[in-house]
């Protein structure tokens, strides 16, 4: 028990207590991470409306629930902006996180056993797409892994240029079908995600072993909206998860967008395989904040991208290490600065955050020399 509480109303009180001084707080703090943003009023007008009370199962217009009539509206109107905004034949709006798209795509394109390919997380990967186990028997608990079963082999990744190496992986995407374990599914993007990856130059080989190509947009899908970003699904993607709350400034949830020659075996996995009630005011602030980006989207993600650079630059004359220099820094809203000179990860970012600057620690790729990573 919490000390000091014991009847409902002190728990009641210390609960707004606490998040008024969280308000008070962030009105004085300078926040960075780069998954965190701020969705507009318009938004968040949509997120406390009387969907969030409601439930709902299904495709619209067959739904398990009745009551769903304006729902099925409005979850009818994302689906046409999202289709527009990131030119697609087929869009799914349902996840409620960036992680349970990535499960929908495992759920539709792979079965337990299959081996896909992702980038480690000192690469830059996120959890979603690690294995249960390193190559050491060390427990990592990947979602890929440790919920569908999978077997992940990492892309090759050239640190120096905080890429995926497209000679390299072809190389191993050549051994992995000659051992006759050709991947069933190739995943890129990241969590760590400063410049695109290589999927124009990979495509051909990757569906020459037969593998569907995946892309996870959780950090990027604001900025490929915008016109910013590489283009995925023209490069040969054939399905991009998204989050909708990181440069897609909307309510935290996930969004799913590929070609209509996928459409229903991502429906049958997004429900009933991986969703039931999917958070339904959720769905109408991604609708919202869709809208805003059709028409705001371009000058928006531009903005965003100019000040990760300046912020960058910036940095880097005053001193810190800022990675890849050479590149510009960054191609996205993410930078990574080596700090080791100054101490370790955790150290650092509770300084910081005394001092009212938020940021979070990440692996870096020569971490695995060093003993703090996921690959053992």
């Amino acid at each position: 028990m919490v000390e000091g509480l014991s009847s409902a109303r002190q728990y009641y009180e210390r609960i707004f207590e606490s998040l008024r001084k969280h308000h008070e707080w962030f009105r004085k703090v300078i926040p960075l991470i780069a998954s965190e943003n701020v969705p507009s009023p318009a938004v968040k007008e949509a997120l406390i409306t009387d969907f969030g009370n409601r439930y709902a199962e299904g495709w619209p217009g067959e739904r398990v629930y009745a009551g769903c009539i304006y729902i099925d509206e409005v979850e009818l109107l994302c689906i046409d902006l999202a289709k527009k905004l990131f030119r697609a034949e087929f869009a799914d709006v349902r996840p409620i996180s960036g992680v349970c798209a990535n499960l929908i795509t495992y759920t539709a394109f792979t079965r337990p056993g299959d081996v896909i390919m992702a980038r480690s997380i000192p690469a830059g990967g996120h959890i979603s797409m690690g294995p249960l186990r390193g190559k050491t028997g060390a427990l990592i608990a990947g979602t890929a892994g440790a919920v569908h079963g999978l077997e992940v082999e990492y892309l090759p990744f050239n640190a120096e240029e905080l890429a995926v190496d497209p000679d390299k992986t072809r190389e191993k995407l050549k051994r992995l079908a000659s051992e006759g374990r050709a991947p069933k599914l190739v995943m890129f993007g990241a969590s760590v995600f400063p410049f695109p990856a290589p999927v124009k130059e990979l495509a051909d080989d990757i569906h020459d072993v037969g593998a569907i190509i995946a892309y996870d947009a959780a950090h990027v899908a604001g900025l490929i909206a915008g016109g910013q970003f590489q283009d995925p699904l023209r490069e040969g993607v054939d399905v991009m998860t998204c989050s909708t709350h990181k440069t897609l400034p909307g309510p935290q949830g996930g969004m799913i967008i590929s070609w209509e020659k996928y459409a229903e075996d991502i429906k049958r996995a997004t429900f009933p395989s991986n969703v039931s009630n999917h958070h339904l005011h959720h769905v109408a602030g991604k609708a919202v904040v869709l809208a805003e980006m059709l028409e705001f989207g371009r000058e928006y993600a531009s903005q965003v991208v100019r000040n990760a650079k300046a912020l960058g630059q910036a940095l880097y004359e005053r001193g810190l290490k800022v990675l890849a220099e050479h590149k510009g820094f960054t191609q996205s809203h993410v930078l990574l600065v080596d700090i080791t000179e100054y101490g370790d990860g955790a150290t650092i970012e509770k300084k910081l955050e005394r001092a009212n600057i938020i940021l979070n620690r990440n692996l870096l790729p020569w971490d695995i020399r060093m003993g703090r990573h996921f690959e053992a």
